[in-house]
């Protein structure tokens, strides 16, 4: 089912201000999506409001063609999945996963199929009359998912179900919940603050900060154009090497003079004597001190990662950057090496941290 929201907004009673506004945002059927951001950004509020757990103060939110402001939960045909398990602690896991169904007084014939069916898609077949207690976090987690897909809900609304896994099995359940979506096909919108989770899950991210949104779109689009300084911040790990300064005679130059870079027409064309900032990823510099745009760094801290190492370097200046490279390679804390940009990976921000376009009008 299409979501759309229009203008929507929060406002508690006894506060002055919004928790969020402005948000215009259309949720495609069948897309897994993932409104991403911190602690108090809005996203939970964001959710409730969906699901109708908590009311719209303005603008219209809108299921398939139908305006369901004041349509109650139960009647929105969703499926809710939490943190928290809440399993019932007393049932079987088949009861759990049949309770919402038996409640409504559906077969129970359908009742079987619908549970049989979902514990083969989970994989739960072997622990369906166990209890809750009797079963790892995983597979509870499991049993929680089960539930809501029994209900064959048109929507599917989950937040932030795998935060209480230890890692590896949060890396697991990332791919089950992906294969799961593949399976299902179900409209997915899902509140997480982990930017893992968000870029190797989702097919649409929303990224919040401070109730109102700075980018939509595709996980790729986050990594290799943020809209704005935030984003380019929040999405990736290592975090982007921002670096501040002006455009003077077609060079960027940064504000301790120790860096120096060409930058492209669209850029000098529009920027020169303004303050910008370039933003480059970590795995984007490379080994060189040939090149024009290269320059000396001490290696300060060697992160060893597995596969690749993070280089923490500190230029003459006590300027700081993250330069990762393959984890076979020997660097050793104190060590002077040359680096150089890759231009080609550049990002331009200007004054107010808005992306730069590649065409400036």
């Amino acid at each position: 089912m299409e979501v759309i929201l229009n203008n929507l907004g929060k406002k508690y009673e006894g506060r002055d201000n919004f928790t969020i506004r402005n948000i215009d945002l259309k949720i495609d059927d069948k897309d897994f999506c993932v409104i991403l951001g911190s602690s108090g950004c809005g996203k939970s509020t964001l959710l409730r409001m969906i699901a109708g757990l908590n009311s719209i103060t303005e603008g219209e939110l809108i299921f398939g063609n139908k305006v369901v402001n004041k349509l109650p939960s139960k009647d929105r045909d969703i499926a809710m999945v939490f943190q928290s398990y809440a399993l019932y602690p007393h049932m079987t896991v088949y009861d759990n996963m049949a309770f919402s169904l038996a409640m409504r007084k559906i077969d129970k014939k359908i009742i079987h199929e619908r549970v049989m069916e979902a514990a083969k898609v989970l994989k739960i077949e072997d622990y369906l009359y166990s209890k809750p207690s009797d079963i790892s976090g995983g597979q509870r987690q499991r049993v929680a998912l089960g539930r809501a897909i029994v209900r064959k809900p048109k929507i599917f609304l989950m937040d932030e179900p795998l935060s209480n896994l230890d890692a590896k099995l949060r890396e697991h359940m990332r791919v089950e919940l992906v294969r799961i979506h593949q399976s299902l096909e179900t409209t997915t919108i899902y509140v997480t603050h982990d930017q893992t989770e968000a870029m190797t899950m989702a097919t649409k991210i929303v990224l919040l900060d401070k109730g109102k949104i700075q980018q939509v779109g595709k996980p790729e689009e986050f990594y290799n154009r943020p809209a704005n300084i935030f984003v380019a911040k929040f999405i990736g790990s290592p975090t982007m090497n921002l670096i501040e300064g002006a455009v003077v005679d077609g060079l960027f130059v940064s504000n301790s003079k120790e860096v120096e870079i060409e930058v492209p027409e669209y850029i000098y064309r529009n920027y020169e004597g303004k303050k910008i900032t370039v933003g480059i990823r970590s795995e984007r510099f490379k080994s060189s001190k040939e090149e024009k745009n290269s320059f000396e760094a001490r290696v300060d801290v060697v992160e060893m990662l597995g596969k690749e190492k993070a280089l923490y370097v500190v230029l003459k200046d006590n300027t700081q950057m993250i330069i990762t490279v393959p984890g076979h390679y020997d660097y050793k804390v104190g060590e002077y090496h040359d680096f150089t940009f890759d231009l080609e990976a550049l990002h331009y921000f200007d004054e107010e941290g808005n992306r730069i376009k590649d065409i400036v009008k």
